[in-house]
């Protein structure tokens, strides 16, 4: 007689699978409570409530390539690294991305959840994770970092929160408020990222373009479609080279040279007075032009007294 063999599956049947299931779901429900107390457990979140940072870390970009490789790594594979969310301050029930923003772009347009790590942070907390996320990847251009921490000394955010969130010293964030405070973020904008342009370019670009000529040549310019259609680093060359090589004001009290002529009653000699604010050229015009130069010159003291004896009868 065969004797039957014990069932496995008998304890997952019925109520007694039911009563199972709930208690896994209870335990799991639990243990994702308390990961997220901790910051440390993944959650999907639709994306139509999540918002952007308070502040912006990245210039508009005409190279989206990147965008479209992770679009496709995200469509076949999934998202494999989680964003980091923190609840809203303003809007209860919504969230605030604090890093991650390309997944959470891709995640909309894919029409999928998000998958996240929220944590509980303060606005300071905020900056300081999202500008040493960025930092790390070392894909920040200098003018991007620039405004970064404009925007952070904007909102108030005191210089030992703005070297945190940069990663940087304070001479080094001293040179990005500066360039940043002197180039108007419309004409930031209208370069792009410029990722190839370090701080030494910048530096220089900035100090050209508190020139008002200049400010109004790159304007004008950012409407050129040349200039539109090339790319970011090349939109920044453009610019540059189009203020070093725009003519320069005249100094304050310069005049242009005036021309004054002379001819001798006999016609044997002519000369030519050029003049301008600092000096005075005479040219002579003849045969004789070195002899009668010559005599000049011999004869530079005499004039002189005449010239200053004139000078002082003509104040009595």
């Amino acid at each position: 007689m065969n004797e039957r063999a014990p069932s496995t599956s008998y304890a997952t049947r019925g109520a007694s699978r039911t009563m199972l299931n709930s208690l896994g779901e209870l335990a799991e429900k639990a243990a994702q409570a308390e990961q997220l107390l901790e910051g440390e457990v993944i959650v999907e979140v639709d994306p139509a409530l999540i918002d952007d940072s308070f502040v912006s870390d990245r210039l508009p970009d005409d190279e989206d390539g990147n965008d479209k490789d992770l679009l496709q790594a995200i469509e076949s594979q999934g998202q494999k690294t989680p964003v980091r969310l923190r609840a809203s301050p303003d809007s209860p029930g919504r969230y605030q991305i604090v890093f991650g923003h390309r997944r959470v772009r891709v995640a909309r347009i894919l029409s999928r959840p998000v998958k996240a790590v929220i944590e509980s942070l303060s606005d300071i907390e905020h900056v300081i994770a999202q500008g040493q996320e960025n930092s790390a990847r070392e894909d920040l251009s200098f003018i991007e970092r620039s405004v970064f921490a404009k925007q952070l000394q904007d909102r108030q955010f005191d210089r030992g929160t703005i070297q945190a969130a940069l990663s940087a010293d304070a001479p080094m964030v001293t040179r990005m408020l500066s360039v940043a405070s002197r180039v108007p973020l419309s004409i930031v904008n209208g370069i792009g990222r410029a990722k190839a342009v370090g701080r030494d370019r910048w530096q220089e670009f900035a100090q050209l373009i508190d020139q008002p000529a200049n400010r109004a040549l790159v304007e004008e310019l950012l409407t050129d479609p040349v200039f539109t259609q090339a790319p970011s680093d090349a939109r920044f060359e453009l610019a540059l080279n189009a203020m070093k090589n725009s003519k320069r004001p005249n100094r304050a009290g310069a005049r242009k040279p005036t021309t004054t002529k002379w001819q001798a009653q006999d016609k044997a000699i002519a000369a030519e007075v050029i003049e301008t604010s600092r000096s005075v050229e005479l040219k002579f015009k003849s045969k004789d032009a070195g002899s009668f130069g010559r005599f000049l010159a011999a004869n530079l003291d005499t004039l002189y007294e005449q010239f200053l004896k004139q000078g002082d009868e003509a104040e009595k």
